[in-house]
């Protein structure tokens, strides 16, 4: 499934993102700067996450509760050295966990991700749009 969207649009996505029931574990590809964060804030969002979001880039992970007491983890695995350092904190529990995982740069972790996952990749395009393709 793909969208062409602006920055405008991204809850409308978001939302039909939802009602396609993807995995809870989503994987985020795209270039630096291509929306993964502002994306997955507005999927917060939508599932019902009332906290302020923010890029778990140094802390590696970040926890949020939605209104109806789901967990939600957001990694970010950019700065990762190697597999070690993600099962070191864990990560595999947390992949495990029946919870919403969303994880950025997951192709620093390819032997930790579970077979059962959904995968979201998202391009800039030369007008400043994006496209957004659920697999």
């Amino acid at each position: 499934m793909e969208f062409i969207f602006s920055l405008e649009d991204i809850a409308s996505v978001a939302d039909i993102i939802v009602t396609q029931n993807p995995h809870k574990v989503i994987l985020f590809h795209g270039e630096m700067g291509a929306g993964k964060t502002t994306f997955i804030k507005q999927f917060c969002k939508t599932l019902g996450v009332t906290e302020a979001t923010s890029s778990p880039t140094f802390s590696l992970v970040n926890e949020y509760q939605t209104t109806d007491n789901q967990t939600v983890y957001h990694f970010d695995f950019y700065r990762l050295k190697d597999e070690h350092e993600a099962l070191d904190m864990g990560a595999d529990d947390y992949f495990y966990s029946g919870n919403w995982c969303f994880i950025e740069w997951a192709e620093n972790v390819p032997n930790l991700i579970p077979d059962e996952h959904s995968v979201i990749t998202i391009q800039v395009l030369e007008d400043g749009k994006r496209l957004l393709h659920l697999s």
